[in-house]
């Protein structure tokens, strides 16, 4: 039983990501969180100019929550990510929706906060598709952190 727990869990990993909304749409969209997020590749190319207020959002699809090296998150995201919160397009809209809401639902703690403030009224589909589509593949992604941690 546990190969084929295995093997289907490396097809889950290997396969492309399929976001529900627009890229297109998602880059328009994305015009709101780069007043406070910027999305830059590991190689350094600057994909889109923003700010440092929030984290490089380069990668985040298929990434623990609370994980890019160098950022200073709050305890509850972290948390939500030693937990196993892993952001998938459901997560990632679900938090961007209400943040705070977001943490107080998934670490069961009613005095939960975030330091992201804004709400995305619509859209999170599609600005998570358009992330996916500037990021590398969740694998990859998991490959060059695991290739980071060993170091």
């Amino acid at each position: 039983m546990k190969p084929f727990i295995a093997t289907a869990l490396l097809a889950v990993l290997a396969a492309p990501v399929m976001a529900e909304g627009d890229a297109a749409k998602g880059e328009k969209g994305f015009k709101k969180c780069k007043s406070c997020h910027m999305i830059v590749s590991d190689e350094g190319e600057t994909i889109v100019k923003g700010g440092k207020t929030g984290p490089n959002l380069y990668g985040v699809v298929g990434r623990t929550a609370g994980t890019v090296e160098g950022f200073k998150y709050g305890k509850d995201i972290v948390a939500a990510g030693e937990a196993g919160l892993v952001w998938d397009e459901a997560s990632f809209v679900a938090f961007t929706q209400d943040p705070k809401g977001f943490l107080k639902e998934v670490t069961g703690s009613g005095s939960a906060k975030s330091k992201m403030t804004f709400k995305l009224k619509k859209g999170g589909e599609d600005i998570y598709a358009f992330l996916a589509s500037v990021s590398p593949a969740p694998e990859a992604a998991a490959a060059e952190e695991t290739e980071a941690t060993s170091d």
